[in-house]
């Protein structure tokens, strides 16, 4: 074909070197030229675009219609601008913290996508190493494998097997075959570029080495990204049911201050300017003004505590998903186990297995060496000692014994130099490999033992290395089989029936891969969380099993099965739901099977969490209702699959998220009875008020006192309550739960009849005191009752456990928080200022002592509850 320049060409113009790549200093030189390798997001909006945002939210609505009709009044009145100061001001503070709160909820947003970045491996001053995919430059050298995203668009070197999924960019689904000797064309559609690998494709087979053209916005994905910005603003499920609560809230206040103007015009004969205000202080108190900000800091401080506790969440909604998760299907290798494989033995036909540990002989050494050569890991040992690793841990622990036997993979390649290469894959479980020998060539194959197509010599051989198998299999050590052939000449084809036929059977070696010291009670918290853990292995049977009692998914009892791969695909999805709840592992699955295991658990209404680190894994993540990858193994397909990461690919850590999530509903379930047990107590405080003749116990700018001071300030605190006693003994809750589950809607209900009969009775002892009675009085005794019995109740609201169990310092930032509101509300009392702004009058010693008593009576009467229901347990 015509084409314009070759692959040398590229490497020259590009000023690199094709085997050592570009210098550090060179490629920080060009990431300062060419910039970070990154798309442009979606334009950002103003700050003033945030706060108008801000001021046509409901909220801020009401609270301006408020504003106006106050203003009215104090322009035909001459009198009431104070009023009108604090409610804008209020609007005004609304707008401020909620835009800090946004702003600093994206920058915690950036920095978790930062944390989040691909990897890729490059080839800098002749060392391989893994750097984020964004600090790629042009003539950068770059290595992937199969599993690998493709991070700019590249010039491919070298190829071997190489397939790329190109359906991101073409929509084409099936892999295209790459080959690096083909030359297409520079204006060649996408599809027809065999030499070139593009942004944002998928290693789905193979292994290449290329050199970097493009990167950011000059790749192709770049050019789309232009077109189309693909960032999303998730809203969780729970923020979507608290903007409907609000407008549910909005419309109840609506109908009772229809309801109250009728009452007070045609039943009162009020006068409408009177009902209009309150109307107003209705409207007011409908409204939650801080629920949305304190949510999404209960979110945003999720998030972070996760991160400490080595999760990265991808996707917000997965923090309340993941408390809720009943189900755990995770894997066993590296989550349940350590991904720190050791040969344990080795066998070969001749003798008995040997220990690792002993000397070995010519014969288990060469093959040692070719189990060596037929593999792609490396261990480079630095200056001081460190070890570089990269590669499969399976791979990693033949290489180590290899090094501790005095030889090393230099060593093992000059004997066998490799002249081609099967990669492995997880359909084949195998890996092939070609070298060249003295006559001729030597193929190598290493793999599942019940893969491998071997001739046996004789039917003695065979049961001998099975029962060989089974004895390791049974001792809980991984098997890998070996086996070779040798080739007078090249072979024709490189493919699976060409090499992977008529192979002579060579040996076995056993390894172990022992479980994580933490696994145990984490499998043990989480059962006593009711939840479910299932082990999901590709390991034979008799391995599964053995690590799965050492760390207690199984027991002794038979109602437990252990299911296989081939056992579940002669299973009918209607048989698999039946027997899901009884099956505790599965052996020998495939991939493709996870699927099956998640929608049958699904089908029982369970919200399952599953891992996964593999390209075949994305599908199974994404079935899940929260999929979680592997941030040390997980390839980058995983991981774009996935709504969390956990980045020590540790199952104690998938249970320490679960607990976190829990924390975090948990946090925002009080902040919603905090806040709406006062917010419904306003509206019943002023229905009754006007229904009784008494006119409004409280003013629309009392109300909004209460609202944003005595309740705003202790609830922001909120979102720093650590997890309470036994938050890990109770159940989940079920996938269909609602915030006001487990009776949350009934405490709601019930102190807010405390609320209302302590406020209705202060402004009746104010209004009705002897000689001195007055409604000025007993909307200022009403005022401070409401005022301090709402911020105090705080700590009835924070542990379903007693104040003197949990302490008040526990949490310091909200007690600290309360007394500021405590203290705020009782400056208003003595500052004439803002006596007259918040529209009361001075108490006396007698009536602070019965606004103190009636103030902190919700406290007496929910610790009374408390220690009847812990009473009542105990009996």
């Amino acid at each position: 074909m015509v084409y314009k320049e070759s692959k040398e060409e590229f490497v020259r113009r590009l000023k690199t070197n094709s085997l050592n790549g570009l210098t550090q200093q060179e490629a920080k030189n060009r990431l300062d030229l060419h910039g970070y390798n990154e798309f442009e997001g979606q334009k950002k909006e103003t700050l003033l675009q945030k706060s108008l945002h801000h001021l046509t939210e409901i909220t801020s609505i009401i609270l301006m219609i408020a504003a106006s009709i106050s203003g009215y009044v104090a322009i035909t009145q001459g009198t009431g601008w104070a009023k009108v100061i604090v409610i804008l001001s209020i609007v005004f503070i609304n707008v401020i913290v909620a835009v800090y709160q946004e702003s600093k909820s994206e920058a915690a947003l950036e920095a978790l996508k930062r944390l989040n970045t691909n990897t890729t491996t490059v080839i800098r001053d002749g060392k391989k190493s893994r750097i984020n995919a964004n600090e790629l430059v042009p003539g950068d050298i770059v290595e992937f494998n199969t599993g690998d995203i493709i991070t700019a668009d590249c010039q491919l070197l070298e190829t071997n097997s190489l397939q790329i999924d190109e359906a991101s960019l073409t929509g084409e689904s099936e892999p295209i075959l790459k080959n690096e000797h083909f030359h297409s064309k520079n204006d060649s559609p996408i599809g027809d570029r065999f030499d070139w690998v593009f942004s944002g494709t998928l290693v789905t087979n193979g292994r290449g080495r290329a050199v970097v053209v493009k990167t950011a916005m000059n790749t192709e994905m770049g050019k789309i990204a232009k077109l189309l910005n693909q960032t999303e603003k998730l809203k969780t499920p729970l923020q979507i049911k608290l903007t409907q609560l609000s407008k549910r809230l909005s419309l109840i206040a609506l109908i009772a201050a229809i309801a109250i103007f009728l009452i007070g015009k045609f039943i009162h004969h009020q006068s409408t300017l009177d009902m209009l205000l309150i109307g107003i202080s209705l409207g007011v108190a409908a409204v939650p003004e801080t629920l949305p900000i304190i949510v999404t800091m209960i979110l945003s401080r999720g998030v972070f505590n996760m991160v400490k506790k080595n999760t990265i969440i991808r996707k917000i909604p997965a923090i309340e998903t993941i408390g809720n998760t009943s189900v755990i299907c995770s894997d066993k290798t590296g989550t349940l186990t350590q991904n720190k494989m050791k040969i344990q033995q080795i066998w070969i036909e001749s003798s008995e297995p040997t220990q690792s540990t002993k000397e070995f002989s010519k014969a288990e050494m060469k093959t040692l060496v070719l189990l060596t050569v037929c593999s792609n890991a490396t261990i480079e040992v630095d200056e001081e000692g460190n070890e570089k690793v990269i590669g499969d841990p399976t791979e990693l622990a033949i290489i180590r014994l290899l090094h501790k036997k005095g030889l090393t993979r230099v060593d093992a390649e000059r004997e066998f130099p490799r002249v081609e290469e099967l990669p492995f894959n997880s359909k084949r479980k195998l890996m092939t490999t070609v070298h060249l020998v003295e006559d001729g060539y030597l193929v190598v194959t290493k793999g599942a033992f019940d893969r491998i197509p071997v001739i046996w010599k004789n039917e003695e051989q065979r049961i001998k290395a099975q029962k060989i198998h089974d004895e390791f299999g049974s001792k809980a050590l991984r098997v890998i089989a070996i086996a070779a052939k040798r080739l007078a000449q090249y072979p024709e084809e490189i493919d699976e029936k060409t090499l992977e036929a008529n192979l002579e059977f060579l040996g076995l070696i056993g390894m172990i891969d022992p479980p994580r010291y933490e696994s145990k009670e984490a499998v043990k918290q989480a059962k006593e969380a009711g939840i479910r853990t299932v082990m999901i292995t590709g390991d034979h049977k008799s391995t599964a099993q053995a690590i799965a009692k050492e760390i207690g998914i199984l027991g002794n009892t038979d109602s437990e099965l252990v299911v296989t791969g081939q056992e579940l695909t002669e299973m009918s999805d209607d048989e698999l739901k039946e027997k899901i709840k009884s099956i505790s592992v599965y052996a020998r699955v495939s991939p493709q099977d996870k699927i099956r295991i998640v929608q049958a658990w699904q089908s029982k209404g369970e919200v399952v969490a599953m891992t996964g680190d593999g390209v075949n894994d994305a599908p199974a993540l994404k079935a899940a209702d929260a999929g979680v990858a592997m941030g040390i193994t997980g390839t980058e397909v995983s991981k774009n699959a996935s709504d969390m990461i956990i980045t020590d690919d540790n199952f104690a850590t998938i249970v320490s998220a679960i607990k976190e999530g829990r924390t975090s509903f948990d946090n925002i379930r009080k902040t919603i009875y905090f806040l709406l047990s006062v917010n419904f107590a306003q509206i019943f405080i002023m229905l009754a008020g006007v229904t009784l003749g008494w006119g409004a116990p409280l003013t629309a700018v009392q109300i909004l006192m209460v609202n944003v001071i005595a309740d705003g300030i202790p609830g922001f605190f909120l979102s720093f309550e650590k997890s309470e006693r036994g938050v890990m003994k109770r159940l989940p809750l079920r996938k269909d739960s609602g915030v006001f589950e487990n009776g949350l809607g009934f405490k709601i209900f019930q102190r807010s009849l405390n609320f209302v009969i302590i406020v209705l009775l202060a402004f009746f002892l104010g209004a009705n005191a002897p000689e001195i009675g007055s409604k000025e009085l007993g909307v200022s005794m009403a005022f401070i009752v409401m005022s301090l019995s709402s911020a105090l109740n705080i700590f009835n609201i924070r542990s379903k456990d007693s104040i003197f169990l949990t302490g008040l310092l526990e949490n310091r930032k909200l007690f600290l928080g309360t007394l500021t509101s405590v203290f705020l509300t009782v400056l208003i009392m003595f500052i004439p200022i803002l006596r007259q702004t918040f529209e009361v009058i001075p108490l006396n010693g007698h009536q602070w002592f019965i606004v103190v008593i009636l103030a902190i009576s919700p406290i007496i009467v929910n610790e009374i509850q408390k220690l009847i229901t812990s009473k009542n347990k105990m009996v």
